[in-house]
C-alpha cells in the first residue's frame, strides 16, 4: 500500500496492538484514507517539517471496533481517518508540549488536544483537520474518578503567560 505522505507509512497509520491482539483488520476505506493524507499533508508534514526531525505517530486510524476497544469516544475523528495522535521521540529535541504549542500558533486544526500528562507536558498531541468547518478548538484531557473530561485551554494558557514572564 503506498504511503500516507511523504513521513507516515500507511503500515504506521493503521498499526493498532489491540486490532492485532483481538485479529481485527484495521483497514480504512478510501474516503478515511484521503481524510488521512488531508491531516498528514496539512499539519504533520508541515510539523515536521518545522521541527526539523521525526515526529512519532502513536494513533492514526481506528475502525469504529478498534476505536471501541481502547475506548475512544463514540464520535472520534480517529474513525473517520481525521485525527491522529503525535510525540516525540525519546531523543528530540522537542517536548510532547512545544509540538503542541507549534501546532496552535502555526496550523490549521478541528481540534487540538492535550492529553493528560502534567500542566507542563501532555503525555501526547492529539490533533484533527475536518475537511471543512475546522473550529480551532483547543482542549485538555484529563481523568477525573476515573472518567476522560475535557476543559478548555485557558488554563494552560494561563500557564504559558507566566512562563514567558
Amino acid at each position: 500500500m503506498e504511503n500516507i505522505s511523504k513521513h507516515i507509512s500507511y503500515a504506521e497509520a493503521t498499526n493498532s496492538a489491540t486490532a492485532q491482539r483481538h485479529g481485527i483488520s484495521n483497514v480504512p476505506g478510501a474516503t478515511e484514507l484521503a481524510a488521512m493524507r488531508r491531516v498528514a499533508g496539512i499539519v504533520f508534514e508541515p510539523l515536521r517539517a518545522t521541527v526539523g526531525e521525526p515526529v512519532r505517530v502513536s494513533s492514526f486510524y481506528r475502525n469504529p471496533q478498534v476505536n471501541a476497544l481502547v475506548g475512544g469516544s463514540a464520535t472520534s475523528q480517529h474513525m473517520k481517518g481525521e485525527a491522529m495522535d503525535i510525540e516525540r521521540f525519546d531523543k528530540s529535541n522537542y517536548s510532547n508540549a512545544e509540538l503542541f504549542w507549534i501546532i496552535r500558533e502555526n496550523f490549521l486544526f478541528d481540534q487540538l488536544i492535550w492529553e493528560f500528562g502534567t500542566e507542563e507536558e501532555p503525555d501526547w498531541v492529539h490533533v484533527s483537520l475536518k475537511t471543512s468547518g475546522n473550529r480551532q478548538q483547543v482542549l485538555q484531557a484529563y481523568k477525573q474518578s476515573g472518567v476522560t473530561k475535557y476543559r478548555s485551554f485557558s488554563l494552560l494558557k494561563k500557564i504559558a503567560e507566566k512562563k514567558k514572564k
